[in-house]
């Protein structure tokens, strides 16, 4: 005899999403301007939320595009965000964006990943300096930038602050699944754990600067030691999912050695 799950009900769904980003029905109601009486009915299922209500309260516990739709059609409305292919001529303007963003940063690295760190496109100093030794089966697309970065058959030999920076990235790692929930994210972080030399902090608790500048202490391929910090940019206004859920990854030269090592590469 087969049995089947009931799908959750939008109630459930923004109640879910309000704990994740550990607010009350107070908080939220405050914020977002709605009563918390016709909150919390919405909740519970005892009143049914417009598509304008969804939409507004998913704005402010900051949902993400694909999760919207899920919030929407649980509710029985239309799904309202697409999720068009980059490579789709409607794209083409994000696309010049793109190449345009990581041929500027040149001659320091610069990748663009999705949502679960497969590997977009990268400018020649990324491929060049943070490609080099690294297995080739390990870029083959899809490739994740997380698992090519801390593989013992990936950068994680020339990194030479290996403990330091395994622990910042599974710190990012971390705090990216309990925000989305996201089971593939959960798989990834639990593969990366299992890694030789990969170190993961007791805590779990993550400071924005230590998500900015946390070094990377890399060997070139010619012995000399390069050291780099990075930051994170995304598309704050899209609303297509496909571009919601890229990330460009810029690596900066930490010191002036560094700096002027990437400059004579060009």
């Amino acid at each position: 005899m087969s049995t089947t799950t009931a799908a959750p009900r939008v109630g459930e769904l923004l109640r879910d999403w309000r704990h994740r980003r550990h607010l009350s029905q107070l908080d939220l109601s405050m914020e977002a301007e709605v009563s918390a009486r016709h909150l919390s009915f919405v909740e519970t299922g005892r009143a049914k939320p417009s598509r304008e209500l969804l939409l507004h309260l998913a704005e402010h516990l900051e949902v993400p595009l694909r999760e919207r739709n899920a919030l929407l059609l649980a509710a029985g409305f239309a799904p309202v965000y697409r999720e068009t292919p980059l490579d789709a001529a409607e794209m083409a303007p994000a696309r010049e964006a793109l190449d345009k963003i990581l041929a500027g940063h040149e001659p320091y690295p610069a990748l663009i990943v999705d949502n679960a760190w497969n590997l977009v496109s990268a400018n020649a100093s990324a491929f060049g300096l943070l490609a080099d030794g690294v297995d080739p089966a390990l870029l083959e697309p899809p490739a994740n930038a997380m698992r090519a970065t801390l593989h013992p058959d990936g950068l994680a030999p020339r990194i030479l602050n290996l403990e330091e920076y395994s622990a910042h990235l599974l710190l990012r790692l971390h705090r990216q699944a309990l925000l989305s929930q996201d089971p593939a994210i959960g798989e990834l972080l639990d593969e990366l754990r299992g890694y030789p030399g990969v170190v993961e902090h007791a805590s779990a608790a993550v400071e924005p600067v230590e998500l900015l500048f946390s070094p990377l202490r890399l060997a070139a391929p010619d012995g000399q030691e390069l050291v780099f910090f990075s930051t994170l940019a995304t598309f704050g206004t899209a609303l297509d999912i496909t571009l919601a859920e890229l990330s460009i990854e810029q690596f900066f030269p930490a010191d002036a050695a560094t700096a002027a090592a990437l400059q004579q590469r060009r």
